[in-house]
């Protein structure tokens, strides 16, 4: 496919990409959910692993990994400075989870996807494989209602005045890891109820879009700092607030996060901080989940369900696909 550079990186990925990035989390789902429930997470994600990066070297961008998989020395994962696409488009840069929820769907557990964002060269944040200390509400609420350096109950009541209830009438989602116990136990202290989640960094805080529909209300806890990028860019495409901090407790990890270009290591950063500019992300249900349905496999016929969200215009994309073409769906 060829692409007319006259026109600005913006209208590229708007016009010429938006369905092609549907395709690199489609072949990513579809090729780990193929080892759905053998119990092997590695297999998976490195399936979903090959399947994103050969879709992605087929793309008309000049495209750079910049939230992956880990660090250059553990390829062949999608590594942060990979490079990507032919390099006959627009350079962008890029965050991938080809597979999250690796455990999810290696025991075939609800909530496994592919997922991806893509923007306009330094629009994302650039953040270390570390952990992340985060928070998220969906849309529809005052700036600055919501405060990472807050305590719980602040946060949820500020919340529950806010959304115009008391606070056990608000839901919050974290985690369930043993570092968020005195966490858990403070957001209980409040009346508010707590869905735990044993894996599904990212699609957790996009439950916060819609709480009508997914009940959930707040997102809290220490999870992925990857993680923390790929949801912020998807909770910039159709509002809401979100705040994180990089948790940098050794020498190592603030080194190696310098040498990235954090120059603070206590910054807390906003959404638009960590997700700036045109961003689309896309994102295909590899097990079925509260946001997504996973790949079915017929006899004739794959069905994937991708979901497909730009900043710029607040658009939301479903897309039920049904694929024919068994060959390209394959492994190898």
């Amino acid at each position: 496919m060829s692409v007319d550079l006259r026109i600005s990186p913006d209208q590229i990925i708007e016009r010429y990409l938006s369905m092609e990035l549907v395709r690199v989390t489609e072949r990513a789902a579809v090729s780990a959910a193929r080892l759905r429930g053998h119990g092997n997470e590695k297999a998976a994600d490195q399936a979903a692993v090959d399947a994103m990066r050969r879709e992605l070297n087929r793309l008309p961008i000049d495209g750079e990994i910049v939230i992956g998989e880990g660090e250059r020395d553990e390829a062949p994962m999608l590594f942060i400075g990979e490079k990507v696409g032919n390099k006959q488009g627009p350079k962008v840069h890029i965050a991938v989870d080809p597979l999250e929820g690796t455990t999810l769907c290696a025991k075939d557990m609800p909530g496994s996807i592919a997922v991806m964002a893509m923007a306009g060269a330094g629009s994302l944040l650039y953040a270390p494989d570390v952990y992340m200390d985060k928070i998220a509400i969906g849309p529809g609420y005052p700036q600055g209602v919501i405060d990472l350096d807050a305590s719980p109950a602040d946060n949820i009541n500020a919340l529950a005045k806010a959304k115009g209830v008391k606070p056990h009438e608000i839901s919050t989602l974290i985690m369930d890891r043993p570092r968020h116990a005195k966490l858990i136990e403070e957001v209980r202290k409040t009346g508010c109820s707590i869905r735990l989640i044993t894996d599904g960094d990212v699609a957790g805080v996009i439950f916060c879009t819609q709480p009508e529909k997914t009940g959930i209300d707040l997102y809290l806890g220490i999870g992925g700092a990857p993680e923390g990028v790929l949801a912020a860019a998807a909770l910039r495409c159709v509002g809401g607030q979100m705040q994180g901090r990089l948790i940098l407790d050794t020498e190592e990890k603030r080194v190696r996060a310098a040498g990235m270009g954090v120059k603070d290591p206590n910054k807390k950063y906003d959404m638009s901080e960590m997700a700036s500019g045109d961003v689309i992300v896309c994102a295909t249900g590899v097990t079925d989940g509260g946001l997504l349905s996973g790949v079915k496999f017929g006899k004739d016929v794959i069905e994937t369900e991708t979901i497909v969200y730009r900043s710029v215009t607040g658009t939301v994309r479903r897309i039920y696909g049904e694929h024919r073409e068994f060959s390209k769906f394959q492994l190898d």
